[in-house]
């Protein structure tokens, strides 16, 4: 956003037309698809288990996660006339519209105006949002593909080589330099005599995962929800503890 504010100050995005439009492998594959819980987070466990010795028992990760699933899937209007995979699918779709889609526009929004730049979000359009959650599946997924509804609307406007390639996600997490400079980060923390975040995570599990990034299963696409973005979040959870001077009262 920074560089692109040099030169412009507004710019295209495709956002949000995966979570509109069935681009992500969580609609297609269907041992996912019919999986409880929240399709994209595939290792709750492993995660909660970072946590204090002690904290597990008065909080249970898992639990809250799959509440706060299921109140959102509780929101999900059906037709009578949906089979059951068409009910799976306006539940996917809630899913995605009200957690990863608002994730991804946050991040959106914040990174683009602290640099002065609006990114303006097309796919995103409300009016084009409410048509296509009501958009069956079958046509949706046209030629079995991705975002198969988008990709037939563009035939003969963009080139074949653009419209029928494969899905290639948005490197932001596993660039070498970006796990390399997440995982310094964290060891300084960890190394801070005055560290936060240690009040809530095993100091000696962040380490070990410092040394061995690679232990997190069942990531999507090689980079969604693995090391470097536990870094990032751990990093920024240190930061909001310290700024605001955050307690941890227990009692």
């Amino acid at each position: 956003c920074r560089e692109i504010r040099k030169n412009f100050t507004v710019a295209l995005s495709g956002e949000c037309a995966d979570e509109i439009f069935g681009g992500y492998p969580w609609y297609h594959n269907e041992e996912i698809l019919f999986r409880p819980g929240f399709p994209w987070a595939c290792s709750t466990e492993q995660r909660a288990a970072l946590l204090r010795e002690g904290l597990l028992g008065d909080i249970n990760p898992a639990d809250y996660v799959n509440s706060c699933c299921l109140e959102t899937l509780s929101k999900t209007e059906y037709l009578d006339t949906d089979s059951r995979k068409d009910r799976r699918m306006r539940e996917m779709f809630m899913l995605n519209f009200h957690w990863f889609m608002q994730c991804l526009l946050d991040r959106k929004d914040r990174m683009s105006m602290a640099h002065g730049l609006e990114v303006r979000v097309p796919f995103c359009d409300h009016r084009i949002a409410r048509y296509a959650f009501n958009i069956p599946w079958e046509i949706k997924a046209a030629g079995g593909r991705e975002k198969g509804i988008v990709r037939q609307a563009m035939a003969g406007i963009l080139p074949d080589d653009v419209l029928w390639r494969k899905k290639s996600p948005y490197p932001k997490t596993h660039n070498p330099t970006y796990l390399a400079a997440v995982t310094a980060r964290m060891r300084d923390i960890l190394a801070d005599k005055d560290c936060r975040i240690t009040e809530i995570v095993d100091k000696s599990k962040l380490l070990a995962l410092c040394d061995n990034p690679d232990i997190f299963e069942g990531n999507w696409y090689g980079q969604l929800m693995t090391s470097p973005q536990i870094f990032a979040y751990f990093i920024q959870m240190e930061a909001w503890l310290r700024r605001y001077d955050v307690k941890i009262d227990r009692q």
